[in-house]
């Protein structure tokens, strides 16, 4: 680690030090190797403050230490920091004023990628939000070879958003409320050897030895919902993690997405509020995603031969439409029916008219579902 990384990370072992202070430093023209080398009265001269143990000899020298000893653990381990006075610290992380002083990875994975997005969701996924999360992902793959999942690595959708990745060849990465020498829960330590050896990360802002705790996911959460384009909510309970990083990531612009679920199923009470309060887009197909987000797939055109992906139906046809996007299974004509309000015949007219036009397909036992390039 070269001598101006490891003045970086260590700024993070100064107690009280953060992004509004490192921010400040630099608008003062004092950087780390001032910081480290000045005494106490120059130091705060310089930076206009007044007696502060964040300033103190002792307690920089102790900081200073401590990083030394962390980057003998991260070279032995192949990790690598990013810290706020770095050139490659992660550009969407780096605009928030709760930006981690420090990020630790260990992985290849691009943290600056040109495209990223958060999943989130329940630790108690359900079979509706799994499937979900992985056709959306699968969809999205082809156009976007390179963009990069992020998620927590906790059990249910968050595994679910890391695995989709996997299966689809996207790198991915996980958010640990913890030091990078160990994985919780235990369960996803294979995962996250996976998501290492495919060219994914495991991240953190914690240096080795930090064990979880309550509160650190929490304070992970706001960097699930700020390094990425935009945070889709799979699944959640009205009140949850998930439901936390939305409420983050819209309070720093990032853009919202939900999947919405029926009326009174639990893990969609979230989703549903924050489609229904229109702090969340709802969410469909890949095609609707990329609309929201302005994402122009580049191999838009070589992928598509009879149809449009974004079609312009009307009517009856985009309701049928609509129903077929949101099921993530092969639907029943009656199921159709039910759901759209459409009279049998006149249901049965348009779905021959959408299967001509290359919109749907027909499938053994008279069920129907849109057809994905």
């Amino acid at each position: 680690m070269d001598h101006h990384r490891l003045l970086g990370m260590a700024l993070s072992f100064v107690p009280g030090m953060n992004a509004p202070l490192v921010r400040h430093m630099e608008e003062m023209g004092v950087g780390v190797e001032e910081f480290f080398s000045s005494g106490q009265q120059e130091l705060a001269a310089r930076l206009n403050a007044g007696v502060s143990p964040v300033l103190d000899r002792m307690v920089r020298d102790e900081a200073l230490f401590k990083a030394r000893k962390e980057s003998e653990f991260m070279e032995r381990h192949g990790i690598v920091s990013f810290s706020l006075t770095d050139e490659d610290y992660p550009s969407r992380l780096a605009d928030i004023d709760r930006a981690p002083v420090t990020l630790y990875r260990l992985g290849s994975a691009d943290l600056d990628a040109d495209k990223m997005l958060s999943i989130v969701g329940t630790r108690h996924a359900t079979a509706y939000g799994v499937r979900y999360v992985g056709k959306l992902v699968e969809e999205l793959a082809p156009y976007f070879p390179g963009m990069v999942i992020v998620s927590g690595l906790a059990l249910g959708i968050d595994s679910a958003a890391h695995e989709a990745a996997l299966s689809a060849g996207l790198p991915t990465v996980a958010v640990l409320a913890h030091g990078l020498n160990t994985i919780y829960p235990a369960q996803n330590r294979d995962l996250a050897r996976r998501i290492i050896a495919s060219g994914g990360a495991i991240v953190s802002e914690y240096p080795s030895g930090v064990t979880p705790y309550r509160s650190r996911f929490l304070e992970r959460n706001r960097i699930v919902a700020t390094m990425t384009d935009a945070v889709l909510v799979a699944e959640s309970a009205d009140k949850g993690g998930a439901m936390s990083t939305a409420a983050v990531a819209s309070s720093y612009g990032r853009e919202l997405i939900a999947l919405p679920g029926r009326i009174g199923d639990e893990m969609s009470a979230g989703c549903n509020r924050l489609i229904r309060s229109q702090k969340a887009l709802m969410a469909g197909s890949a095609a609707d995603l990329m609309t929201m987000l302005g994402w122009e797939p580049k191999a838009l055109v070589a992928a598509i031969k009879h149809r449009d992906l974004f079609p312009e139906l009307s009517g009856s046809q985009k309701l049928i439409y609509d129903a077929l996007r949101l099921s993530l299974q092969p639907m029943p004509v009656d199921s159709i029916r039910e759901r759209t309000g459409i009279q049998i015949h006149e249901l049965m007219a348009n779905l021959g008219e959408m299967e001509f036009e290359g919109i749907v397909e027909r499938l053994p036992g008279n069920r129907f579902s849109l057809i994905s390039y």
